[in-house]
């Protein structure tokens, strides 16, 4: 199928990453992936740059390491301190604390897309533009603060189809995903792929939201994805109505470690 050409690991959910050059794999995903998340004092939801002006400040996060340390203003702190915590809440504008522990009833906020393509048919009765408060469900599955599966892959190939049709490269790091495969396209769901000892199991097409419009690790912010995502990539997802889909979620099926240039061969 093709080979790892760039592995990512975000130590807290919506900061900033890290690459690597490789990286242990375990149960719930890579080791030290969205095991930290920002939640607000306030209302006890779970940092989520799916709503821009809530949380889109969190973009400007670096965080890196395990254990996790994070970077604001220049300054870096260690994750789960009181310093982290208040630099955070000052950069943020409301009192808020670092957890590897989710709330008893996880949630975020979310900003729909005004872009009407990008509202997938489960939240029809909704318009674009319009926000809400959902249930976070991907941290009972992995133990991590992910939105469903425990990796996220894009593909060189689909990449390569998507700037065709946006009229411009877009970078695999607006989509934050874990695994970046120099291929084709992406596996199909339901496919399992060996990357070293590491055994995958793709689970649907990744429905996406905003953030991949904002800015970002360095990148201005591109609407044109959105509009592009919104006419060319809206698919059925399990069942459940279409949605507008770029890259692939898995879970793991057999942990072991993730180098660079490892050979990935669907099984």
């Amino acid at each position: 199928m093709g080979q790892i050409a760039g592995i990512w690991r975000y130590p807290v959910k919506s900061a900033r990453g890290e690459t690597l050059a490789e990286a242990e794999v375990e149960d719930g995903g890579l080791a030290g992936d969205r095991t930290w998340a920002c939640v607000d004092d306030q209302d006890a939801t779970i940092g989520s740059a799916k709503h821009p002006r809530r949380w889109g400040a969190l973009l400007q996060v670096r965080a890196s390491g395990d254990p996790a340390i994070v970077e604001v203003g220049g300054a870096r702190y260690e994750a789960g301190s009181a310093e982290a915590d208040k630099a955070l809440g000052e950069h943020l504008g409301r009192p808020v604390r670092l957890t590897r522990t989710a709330p008893a009833e996880p949630r975020i906020h979310r900003l729909l897309p005004e872009e009407a393509g990008m509202v997938p048919d489960w939240l029809a009765d909704l318009r674009p533009g319009q926000e809400r408060v959902e249930e976070a469900g991907g941290h009972a599955r992995t133990g991590r603060f992910v939105d469903f599966g425990a990796v996220h892959l894009v593909t060189t190939g689909a990449l390569a189809a998507l700037a065709e049709k946006a009229g411009h490269p877009v970078p695999a790091e607006r989509f934050r995903p874990n695994l970046l495969i120099d291929a084709d396209a992406d596996p199909d769901p339901g496919t399992e792929v060996a990357i070293g000892d590491v055994l995958l199991r793709v689970l649907f097409r990744t429905p996406r939201c905003v953030i991949p419009s904002l800015p970002q690790a360095g990148l201005p912010t591109d609407p044109v994805v959105l509009r592009t995502l919104a006419r060319h990539y809206r698919i059925d997802v399990f069942g459940n109505g279409k949605g507008a889909c770029f890259g692939v979620y898995a879970d793991v099926v057999r942990p072991g470690r993730l180098t660079l240039g490892a050979p990935v061969t669907p099984t």
